[in-house]
């Protein structure tokens, strides 16, 4: 790894490291805050998805989380969302190639030479992050739109591996809205069956664990109508007695002004699983 920046936050430090990928095949960033603890303390960690065209500095730079997770002494890791370099396969579109990863395993040429987002966050990022950080076995998960599409696909589908799993905003049923109908039939070919094993609506019926669910959508989100439809997932979650709370949050909106509004709430939540 090859430290990127590193400054001191809260009495933690924030960092950004840029590593290569043997999944990707490219080299990846990642950002990193490890809050003020005792040596020898191993912590608990919380992976961040971000969302379509972001990269780690999104969560980094506008969150405002490391005041929380210092307050929580949780380590915080932010990922970027897709691999880079000039070799990489990109779209001019936003919502597809290069920053739009959607934390799948590509089948389809030319992206699957490098899109196998979902293989680099459930094993090798994980297992980078605990030979080189004081994490414990402790983990969790959260992320926005895309990104919450990720977290909430990747806990459904590793049962026991996360204490927790949170989402702002997420893409809950991609199957049945533009942003993933686009991306599945490009990353994974045209047979929608196939795209059920990274949609999260799909993925509650064949879920062995009933891992709570925390969503906060915003009740002016753009978005909301078209992209993300919370109310399909939420009716589906119900028909299988799957715990998921959902929080709509009068007048805001898609950013990370909304995202750091709330952001504390989901932290300690996530703490307070991890400490258990």
């Amino acid at each position: 790894m090859n430290l990127i920046e590193q400054h001191a936050s809260f009495g933690g430090t924030q960092s950004v490291f840029r590593h290569t990928s043997k999944t990707l095949n490219c080299d990846m960033t990642f950002g990193i805050f490890v809050p003020q603890h005792a040596e020898g303390t191993r912590l608990p960690v919380i992976y961040w998805l971000s969302g379509l065209t972001c990269t780690e500095q999104n969560f980094v730079t506008k969150a405002g989380a490391q005041a929380y997770a210092a307050e929580h002494g949780v380590i915080v890791v932010a990922p970027d969302t897709s691999p880079r370099g000039d070799d990489v396969a990109d779209d001019p579109a936003y919502d597809l190639g290069k920053g739009a990863g959607f934390y799948l395993n590509a089948t389809q040429a030319p992206w699957a030479a490098h899109f196998r987002m979902y293989d680099y966050i459930v094993d090798e990022l994980p297992a980078l992050i605990e030979a080189n950080f004081p994490v414990s076995e402790r983990r969790s998960i959260m992320g926005h739109s895309m990104g919450g599409h990720g977290a909430i696909t990747i806990a459904l589908k590793n049962p026991g591996r996360y204490r927790a799993v949170s989402a702002f905003s997420p893409i809950v049923a991609p199957s049945q809205v533009p942003w993933g109908e686009k991306a599945f039939a490009a990353y994974l070919g045209p047979d929608r069956e196939t795209w059920k094993q990274y949609d999260a609506t799909a993925l509650l019926a064949s879920a062995t664990e009933r891992l709570p669910i925390l969503i906060d959508q915003g009740e002016a989100d753009n978005f909301l109508a078209e992209q993300l439809k919370p109310e399909i997932f939420t009716a589906e979650a119900a028909r299988h007695n799957h715990p998921v709370t959902l929080n709509l949050r009068l007048g805001y909106d898609h950013s990370y002004y909304f995202i750091a509004s709330f952001i504390g709430t989901h932290i300690a939540h996530h703490a307070n699983a991890l400490k258990a």
